[in-house]
């Protein structure tokens, strides 16, 4: 990982779009830090298409489409994409599957929920699962104290083995039913309402994460950004991104934000 000051300015004014996660690459101890809003407001005023891409529930993407600058975003991993027309006063949300489907899984999820709880203690339902509809969510570190990997990896082994898929991110577990991720859904949203196919944006975009979670989009995308925190990770991850901030969360997306528009 090279250090983000390194990128090249001649690439540096290509970029057209930016996507981001959004727990600890926006956020700083589970708080949005003035810097990092204001990194988003300078780069929607500089015609830069902003998309977050995360983990976090349905429930919280309606309302950061609504009242955040950005283009549109990307929740639970994947299950749905939700952009909202101003002009119009009407959100589009696009989900990976149909209603029927999501019901099903639910009832599924239920059932490893009491597994997962009962095999890991100290863990925990997440605190916002009352507004997801695709998936669980464990809680290993938000609201409670830091599990060890080893515990972690555990969950991820119960969701694996009642067939769901898994991922680990700064403070959760999520697990789901379908074959989508962040990629996935990111590509089907930029066909859809930018009218264009990811593969010839690839290069006039660029992605900012900090987990596990984020690797599909670190392994897709040439310029990948990791915020400083990445390195507690980078260990057990295959793919890596290609650039590295010097500060953590929200404070490191502004330092990339900075470089990109040219302030440093």
């Amino acid at each position: 990982m090279q250090p983000i000051q390194d990128f090249p300015p001649s690439q540096r004014s290509q970029i057209q779009y930016l996507l981001c996660d959004i727990d600890d690459t926006l956020t700083v101890a589970g708080r949005l830090p003035a810097a990092a809003y204001a990194a988003l407001e300078r780069l929607t005023a500089a015609g830069i298409h902003v998309i977050p891409i995360t983990g976090r529930p349905a429930g919280w993407c309606d309302h950061m489409a609504r009242m955040w600058p950005i283009a549109g975003l990307v929740g639970e991993n994947g299950a749905f994409y939700f952009c909202y027309d101003a002009q119009a006063r009407r959100m589009v949300r696009r989900y990976w599957k149909a209603d029927a489907e999501r019901r099903e899984d639910r009832a599924r999820l239920d059932r490893i929920e009491k597994d997962i709880l009962k095999a890991v203690p100290g863990c925990r339902v997440s605190a916002d699962q009352a507004y997801r509809e695709a998936d669980l969510a464990i809680d290993f570190c938000e609201d409670v104290p830091a599990l060890p990997m080893d515990q972690v990896e555990k969950i991820v082994t119960i969701f694996e083995q009642a067939g769901a898929r898994a991922k680990i991110s700064s403070i959760h577990v999520n697990g789901w039913f379908g074959d989508y991720d962040k990629l996935a859904m990111t590509r089907l949203l930029f066909r859809e309402q930018f009218e264009c196919d990811l593969e010839t944006v690839r290069d006039t975009a660029i992605f900012v994460g900090d987990s596990p979670n984020d690797e599909p989009m670190f392994a897709y995308f040439t310029h990948g950004v990791g915020v400083a925190n990445i390195r507690q990770f980078a260990h057990g991850m295959q793919h890596c991104p290609a650039w590295v901030t010097r500060k953590e969360g929200g404070y490191g997306f502004a330092e990339v934000v900075a470089v990109i528009l040219g302030a440093c």
